[in-house]
């Protein structure tokens, strides 16, 4: 369990920090758009490309602190909608899954 904690821990870093920089590239925080029409137009399109990584980390970020919190509330290994043990090999492939294969798979 410490373990599957530890690595939710450092995945949830991971995104937060991911955020950070997506926040900061969306700010321009590196600079204001180009002059060039063409250079203006690919800056947008990779802003396009930059809000759907965010979308992305910021649902894995709720998945990863909602799996925390179950562990902190010890039901961490038992799935929230039928109550049995989480298949141990299914937390190694998805360590924030709150859910059996069974009941993932309604």
């Amino acid at each position: 369990m410490t373990d599957r904690k530890s690595e939710l821990e450092t995945l949830k870093a991971d995104l937060e920090a991911r955020l950070n920089r997506y926040h900061a590239h969306q700010h321009r925080e590196d600079g204001p758009l180009e002059k060039d029409f063409e250079e203006q137009a690919t800056q947008t399109q990779n802003d396009e490309v930059v809000d759907s990584l965010e979308n992305e980390a910021r649902e894995e970020l709720a998945q990863v602190s909602h799996a925390l919190q179950r562990i902190e509330e010890g039901a961490g290994d038992e799935c929230e909608t039928c109550g049995e043990a989480i298949d141990p090999r299914r937390l190694q492939v998805l360590p924030y899954t709150t859910v059996c294969v069974n009941c993932a798979a309604d």
